[in-house]
């Protein structure tokens, strides 16, 4: 066993995460000792692979698909906003054996939305979000904290969007799918955190007609870098802002706490991931 700190992503799929490529980019860039991993796990390991992690020398995790909500109920301490969430993806492993569970993908959200959209004002109107899962839940608790005054949402099967009103109150509403559209016309931020538009995926058939320019546009799916959705808007003369900060920005403050130093994120850091 190495005497290396050591960190990895687990989930399931796990060989097209590119967090090893960004964390082994941090490491080497900063002179740390460490080692970042991709391991992939099942459902049915997940316990046993994080008790069983601590024990080979791991101090702590990222968590991706399709076990954020899951390891909730394996951790020992958990933050307040992964409590409001509801999931959990980055983890800390104690030297007794005990977890520690936080979500930083509102962080990553808001991080990349402010480095790449420095003018965008949260508290200038309405956001419109598409889609009704895990990252939607992070990304509406990031926004309300920022001060977005409503928060519509729209999602193929409306019970999840319902669920979500249910959790967050009055702030936020919900259309239905088919009039998703009418949701852009006062909307000051638009976001899609559903997987249409990601290669191999399905395509993203929502009319953006009804966006303004003013709004600022952004798509968390990363592959494609450009996707349909945030092309259409840039047509619309709207800012976009693309999914890749997202990713690298949530990994900060795991990589932070795991080996003891805060990593920028900057053009330097996006060129590393993308090659």
């Amino acid at each position: 066993m190495t005497n290396l700190p050591r960190a990895a992503v687990i989930g399931n799929p796990i060989s097209h995460s590119l967090s090893p490529k960004l964390h082994s980019y941090w490491l080497n860039r900063y002179g740390l000792d460490g080692e970042y991993t991709a391991i992939k796990v099942t459902e049915d390991a997940l316990e046993s692979t994080l008790r069983d992690l601590p024990k080979q020398g791991f101090i702590g995790a990222n968590v991706t698909i399709p076990h954020k909500v899951s390891v909730m109920q394996f951790a020992d301490q958990i933050t307040d906003r992964a409590t409001l969430i509801g999931a959990a993806n980055t983890l800390i492993f104690k030297e007794d054996g005990r977890i520690f569970a936080d979500n930083t993908d509102g962080y990553g959200f808001m991080a990349n939305l402010r480095q790449s959209a420095p003018d965008w004002d949260p508290k200038a109107g309405p956001a419109a979000i598409f889609g009704a899962g895990g990252a939607a839940r992070a990304i509406i608790v990031a926004l309300a904290d920022a001060g977005v005054p409503e928060i519509i949402i729209s999602n193929r099967t409306r019970p999840k969007a319902e669920a979500l009103r249910a959790d967050f109150g009055a702030r936020v509403t919900v259309m239905d799918w088919v009039q998703a559209d009418k949701m852009l016309e006062d909307a000051n931020t638009v976001i899609n955190t559903t997987s249409l538009g990601m290669v191999g995926g399905q395509e993203f058939k929502v009319s953006l007609d009804s966006l303004r320019p003013e709004a600022v546009v952004t798509d968390i799916v990363y592959n494609p870098l450009r996707t349909p959705f945030l092309e259409a808007a840039q047509e619309k003369g709207c800012t976009t802002v693309d999914g890749l900060g997202m990713l690298l920005h949530q990994g900060v403050p795991g990589f932070e706490r795991w080996f003891g130093q805060r990593p920028e994120v900057d053009e330097a850091t996006r060129r590393a991931v993308l090659e």
